[in-house]
């Protein structure tokens, strides 16, 4: 007699074990619409182009941003902050860190050609010329950063 309830409890636990387990792999929220639906939220994200600073810096730090975006990341970069803070006397302004990591992973990102870093290079010499030495020091550490 206790065998037969032993088993009868092996049993039925086995039918919630697989009865959990149909539950976990086939809901009805599964993975790949979840995928897409986040996959179609950023789509739909990056169609509004965002300007700050940050934002654009991030694009630009993604090794899967094509030549064009990074392009039109860049010009964005010069439009609405290519104005660098004035110097500290001989010392460049503290936010002259960012533009300076900027020049350095443009010239170490994959999909950058010689055009994009000199297009960016004169651009961000003609608005602050004078950054010129540092500039030119950035782009130096990034184009001699880059692998051969």
């Amino acid at each position: 007699m206790e065998i037969t309830l032993l088993i009868k409890s092996f049993i039925g636990l086995i039918i919630v074990l697989a009865g959990l387990m149909f539950l976990l792999f086939y809901s009805p929220d599964s993975k790949a619409k979840r995928d897409k639906k986040k996959f179609t939220k950023t789509i739909s994200d990056t169609k509004k182009p965002k300007i700050d600073l940050d934002s654009l810096r991030a694009i630009i730090k993604n090794k899967k941003t094509t030549s064009t975006e990074l392009k039109e990341v860049l010009d964005l970069v010069l439009k609405y902050h290519g104005n660098i803070h004035k110097k500290l006397g001989i010392r460049a302004h503290p936010d002259f860190d960012i533009y300076m990591e900027m020049l350095i992973v443009v010239c170490r990102h994959p999909n950058t050609n010689k055009n994009i870093i000199i297009d960016f290079d004169k651009e961000l010499l003609k608005l602050n010329p004078q950054y010129k030495a540092e500039i030119n020091d950035a782009i130096t550490k990034g184009l001699n950063s880059r692998g051969i």
